[in-house]
């Protein structure tokens, strides 16, 4: 009787260490996936506030009655164009991020154009309102940056652990797969030319 007592009792503590094994990697791709997700919507959350700053500062600029309505009109159809992209958590991909961050530059093109010709108009410069709607602007850039990067350190940490071994056996039986972590935009290495047209 106790002959297969040992060999079951090997069996049973064979199956619970594989179930461990096997448990605590998809538990913990889980969560680390999870967090890359939340780090995204953090992201969209940041993009979203500059968005919604834009229209007190369209209203504040069109108070400048000379002011350049084409600028003004593109800064609105960009904000229009990167609201529009919806990026799904559940399917972070290259070209979801690329198609988002190409609406995102668009806007911030347009941003930066708007902010130029305001260059020409001391008076709205001077004004309250301008210089708060500015300042919660280079802010919110600020954050930008920062939650692209909590999320590039998420996405890093989860790609990490799920193409170590043995990690990389049971993660990919349960079709875990690497996510894509935000891009600079092409050729944003070369610092843009500013020109400023003074007449």
């Amino acid at each position: 009787m106790k002959k297969w007592l040992i060999p079951v009792l090997i069996i049973l503590v064979a199956g619970f260490g594989l179930y461990k094994l096997f448990a605590g990697v998809n538990n913990q791709a889980i969560v680390l996936q999870e967090d890359a997700k939340t780090a995204w919507a953090n992201v969209e959350s940041a993009y979203q506030r500059r968005s919604d700053l834009i229209p007190s500062l369209v209203n504040t600029v069109k108070g400048a009655a000379d002011f350049e309505r084409g600028t003004l009109t593109d800064v609105i159809e960009a904000r229009a164009k990167a609201t529009s992209v919806k990026v799904d958590a559940n399917n972070l991909n290259a070209e979801a991020i690329q198609s988002f961050q190409k609406a995102q530059t668009g806007l911030s093109s347009a941003l930066s154009r708007l902010l130029v010709s305001v260059e020409r108009y001391p008076e709205l410069k001077a004004t309250q309102n301008f210089q708060n709607l500015q300042s919660q602007l280079e802010g919110t850039e600020n954050r930008i940056n920062v939650e692209r990067n909590r999320y590039n350190k998420s996405v890093q940490g989860y790609n990490t652990y799920i193409r170590k071994f043995p990690n990389n056996l049971v993660a990919g039986m349960f079709g875990f797969e690497q996510m894509t972590r935000f891009q600079a935009d092409e050729g944003a290495e070369k610092a843009p030319e500013v020109k400023f047209d003074f007449k």
